[in-house]
């Protein structure tokens, strides 16, 4: 029997003009690197409640909601496990891998996420990685968040590893990403700046500040136009965290889905408004987490000099998305 150190407690009160949601793909999508699989396993287990009493997974929270989630804590393991976990490698050659991450896979184990992560596959997958400074992230260069897709390079020794990071930390690396976000833009192409900094009133998320925070630069184009929403592709002039996302929610067009800046609260207009809202509801069932993928990545490959770039596929449920926002009518 395994034994409970301690254990996590979080509570949640659900705000009105909150949809009704599964309760598991609400706590994954509120709570920083929370998996809907360790939720389903949690509330099984009667590790959560509702106004006090013992839900199932299918429960769907309303506005007025208790919920209450308790987390077991283990001990954290003496050294990192190797696993294995299919990959999705775009690239490799003997200094470098191109890793087309999926959502909800944590890049490197961090608190409470000790396995399932993209570090615990690489480990599994090849025995050599870099060792920079932290050797809990063997090979990481950058990261993406856990419910972002996309591309990553690994690098597979220390001084492949200095001269992309060198890169990255200059920007003049190459990073595309993809989104769809609520709403449609007065022009086809812009940027945001606005440092960004963790927010007072949640230290778990950032904002953009006026004077606080580190500077921050996203530019923008739109690519194809819905009736509600927008698939835009972005890139990163600077790399802060969760940066996209912030500075999309500060003009107002939150990523489709996100969680944590505004994505799943959808302002409806007044005309049909039953119909547009089980119709987003629909859609937030698809699109369980924010909508953005890291579709490109190039740079100078250290070894050769040459300039290298690589493409990938968005994933199935950002496919399905935009499949259901050109049919109006489903």
């Amino acid at each position: 029997m395994t034994k409970i150190i301690t254990e996590k407690k979080y509570r949640f009160e659900i705000p009105e003009g909150q949809g009704r949601e599964r309760i598991d793909v609400y706590l994954a999508n509120n709570l920083e690197y929370a998996t809907r699989n360790r939720m389903q396993q949690l509330i099984k287990a009667e590790f959560c409640t509702v106004n006090g009493k013992i839900v199932k997974t299918n429960y769907k929270i309303t506005p007025g909601d208790d919920v209450l989630l308790r987390i077991p804590c283990s001990p954290r393991p003496e050294k990192l496990q190797a696993e294995d976990i299919p990959l999705d490698v775009v690239y490799e050659d003997d200094d470098l891998l191109i890793v087309n991450k999926p959502a909800n896979m944590c890049v490197h184990p961090s608190i409470g996420n000790h396995t399932g992560t993209l570090v615990n596959a690489l480990m599994h997958y090849t025995s050599k990685l870099s060792h920079v400074k932290d050797e809990g992230r063997p090979g990481i260069v950058h990261r993406i968040d856990k419910d972002t897709s996309g591309l990553l390079v690994i690098a597979r020794d220390e001084w492949i590893h200095s001269e992309i990071a060198k890169q990255f930390a200059a920007h003049t690396s190459e990073r595309e990403y993809w989104a769809v976000v609520c709403g449609r833009f007065k022009d086809s192409k812009g940027e945001v700046i606005g440092n960004i900094g963790r927010s007072k009133k949640d230290r778990k998320v950032f904002t953009v500040h006026e004077t606080e925070g580190k500077h921050a630069h996203t530019f923008y184009e739109v690519i194809e136009e819905f009736e509600f929403a927008t698939l835009i592709k972005l890139r990163l002039k600077t790399g802060r965290t969760h940066q996209i996302r912030v500075h999309m929610n500060h003009i107002n067009k939150p990523i489709f889905g996100d969680p944590w800046y505004g994505g799943r609260a959808i302002a409806y207009t007044p005309v049909n408004v039953s119909k547009m809202k089980a119709r987003v509801e629909n859609l937030l069932e698809i699109m369980q987490r924010q909508a953005l993928h890291a579709k490109t990545l190039g740079f100078v490959h250290p070894r050769t000099g040459e300039n290298v770039s690589f493409d990938s596929q968005l994933p199935d449920d950002f496919n399905l998305l935009l499949e259901k926002l050109r049919n109006d009518n489903f």
